[in-house]
């Protein structure tokens, strides 16, 4: 617990809501989350279908993992936020 009273709190400094933050909007981040969300819907499948479908199930597992390979790999070649192959595109 503090010991400040309310007249020693200071006030922070607003926050400059200007400054692009880039959120992942690109190429990169969208392909790699499509294909995670494909992968976790092979999962759910393989869990509604049940313990018959546990290969299914590590095949969703598989197919997030190469959507989380995937980001870096396109961020690398340039399909990142500010890449080298968006920069003609207006992006």
């Amino acid at each position: 617990m503090s010991n400040n009273s309310p007249a020693q709190v200071s006030v922070q400094e607003p926050i400059d809501h200007s400054i692009e933050l880039g959120h992942g909007n690109s190429p990169a981040a969208w392909t790699s989350v499509t294909v995670m969300l494909v992968g976790v819907v092979i999962g759910c499948i393989a869990f509604l279908i049940g313990e018959s479908a546990t290969t299914l199930f590590w095949i969703g597992v598989g197919v997030i993992l190469v959507g989380v390979i995937l980001g870096p790999v396109l961020k690398a070649a340039g399909y990142g936020v500010g890449g080298s192959k968006l920069k003609s595109n207006g992006h």
